[in-house]
């Protein structure tokens, strides 16, 4: 099981000294990768609820998360880089695509390109970008990242972008490009996923149906002549840490009754787990030291 550390990136937490400490620190103890999220504000009168009930009060100091990526990239050498997730939508494809290019360079060819849909209507608004019509908007996105990654001559002629013929010589150092993975339960994830992923972003779901929606995706690779058993299954679990009631783990949970979970969810296909601590933690030294706590429990039982 490897596992993964969100970095300081919100609240109390969105600070530059942070993300160096606990960038380095993590690499020191040995975590595989690093990750971060989007969010471009919190609305006062939502439109849509939030999943998990109240939006984080950190959520309203929010960095953004390619700036995040590019401090960490700077102070590391070995833990991979990745968006859980990042919304590609609020940003014309061409443009992400050379950002992504080059922080694909400046990390020495470590980038996860994690890519979600989000959940706010008002976020697109926010951005000018229609709530309606987005998953088809997401798939011609990534039309246009694997034209400008994969081609020599860049074009592409689609009902939302047209992209003229033309050279972008700069690509990604990972070879054809970058790996993909799609965040979301819905159906149509699910199927992008076997479709086109290179895995699946998930949050903390019970095992059974965690394995469920594992093997639709595997069904819908296998539907597209793909390897179910060359994709990934990467967890983002972001907990309060305090002993709870078996039903709210792993939402809230001990460190042995996260640890446990995260054994239970191994056999369901999980490939990696990435700790977000910066709802539990009041401090950066609480932080590290939960960080820590959780990667020798898990190590001990998977």
């Amino acid at each position: 099981m490897r596992l993964g550390l969100a970095l300081p990136q919100y609240g109390i937490f969105a600070d530059p000294k942070a993300i160096v400490a606990v960038a380095t620190r993590a690499e020191a103890e040995g975590f595989d990768s690093l990750w971060v999220g989007d969010r471009i504000l919190v609305p006062t009168h939502p439109s849509a609820q939030y999943p998990g009930g109240a939006v984080p009060p950190g959520f309203r100091r929010f960095l953004d998360p390619l700036t995040v990526l590019t401090v960490a990239a700077g102070v590391t050498e070995h833990a991979r880089l990745g968006t859980n997730t990042l919304n590609a939508l609020w940003q014309p494809p061409l443009l992400l695509a050379r950002t992504l290019t080059s922080l694909d360079h400046v990390s020495g060819g470590r980038l996860d390109v994690g890519l979600g849909l989000g959940w706010s209507p008002d976020e697109y608004e926010a951005v000018g970008v229609p709530w309606a019509g987005r998953g088809a908007r997401l798939e011609e996105t990534v039309d246009i990242f694997e034209a400008a990654w994969t081609h020599d001559l860049t074009a592409h002629q689609g009902p939302l972008w047209t992209v003229p013929e033309g050279r972008i010589e700069v690509k990604p150092l990972q070879t054809p490009r970058p790996p993909i993975l799609f965040g979301g339960f819905a159906p149509a994830v699910l199927e992008r996923v076997g479709r086109r992923g290179d895995g699946w972003l998930a949050g903390p779901v019970p095992p059974g149906a965690l394995a469920a929606m594992w093997a639709t995706v595997g069904a819908a690779a296998e539907r597209h002549h793909r390897d179910p058993a060359a994709l990934r299954l990467v967890v983002r679990v972001n907990p309060s840490v305090e002993r709870a009631p078996e039903d709210q783990v792993p939402r809230r949970g001990s460190v042995d009754q996260i640890a446990d979970y995260i054994a239970a969810i191994a056999p369901a296909g999980a490939t990696e787990v990435v700790f977000d601590l910066q709802q539990t933690a009041t401090d950066l030294d609480q932080l590290i030291d939960l960080s820590g706590q959780l990667k020798e429990a898990v190590n001990k039982r998977v």
